[in-house]
């Protein structure tokens, strides 16, 4: 059964419910913003007329449950949450078809000024299917150019080592096509209420800030899951 509650109907989601004994819950808090944002995001990304998050999604499209991650290529938190956190859930609740993981760019270029430039090379990734493969490099290798004055060279060189054809991504980058893309979905997301990174839309719910182990995530992704798919039986 797939999931109907998108970024357009956000509501509240109480840490209360989900806690066992408390946990490492550091940065995370509850919001619950009243701006449109769902539909308008898959407008501006002109990927696919049926999907046009495919590129930047993993697990079934149908999964009962979808996450949206709005994160910041530069951000240091984003990257703890993807090389400490992500790969259980990934395993728990992607792989096995609970879950789609949306990747949404919210670059905060006022505080990571080479944001910008790494969303650009990860969306253009996007359209040669390299998306995730980039995404995981820029990450894991964020502090070979997260201090560059000119990152673009080394943002590239990562981009082809994950996959990417070179020449179509300098085609890509130069028409700046991408930036638009980028902007637009950035400010889309900072008006429905996500002004930290990583945010996370789940199913009606907005997360800011992130776990430094699975756990809490895991106790959220597991009642929502059982929650939806108990209420489709």
């Amino acid at each position: 059964m797939r999931s109907h509650r998108h970024l357009d109907q956000i509501g509240p989601l109480s840490l209360a419910r989900f806690r066992s004994p408390p946990a490492p819950l550091a940065r995370i808090a509850i919001l619950v913003p009243a701006i449109w944002l769902g539909a308008a995001l898959a407008s501006s990304i002109p990927q696919q007329a049926d999907d046009p998050l495919a590129s930047r999604s993993k697990g079934a499209r149908n999964a009962p449950v979808t996450v949206y991650e709005m994160a910041d290529f530069q951000c240091p938190a984003c990257r703890t949450f993807t090389v400490n956190v992500m790969p259980a859930l990934d395993k728990q609740f992607v792989q096995t078809g609970k879950v789609r993981w949306v990747f949404i760019n919210l670059p905060l270029i006022s505080i990571h000024p080479n944001a910008m430039a790494a969303a650009e090379v990860a969306m253009c990734a996007s359209r040669q299917k390299r998306f995730w493969e980039t995404h995981d490099v820029l990450y894991f290798r964020q502090a070979e150019w997260a201090k560059l004055t000119e990152p673009r060279a080394t943002l590239m060189a990562l981009a082809q080592r994950a996959g990417v054809d070179r020449k179509k991504l300098v085609a890509c980058l130069d028409s700046g096509t991408v930036r638009t893309e980028v902007e637009q979905e950035a400010r889309r997301a900072v008006r429905s209420g996500a002004n930290a990174t990583p945010s996370f839309y789940i199913e009606g719910g907005l997360v800011q800030g992130a776990p430094s182990t699975p756990e809490p995530l895991v106790r959220i992704l597991d009642s929502i899951y059982t929650t939806r798919t108990r209420a489709n039986q």
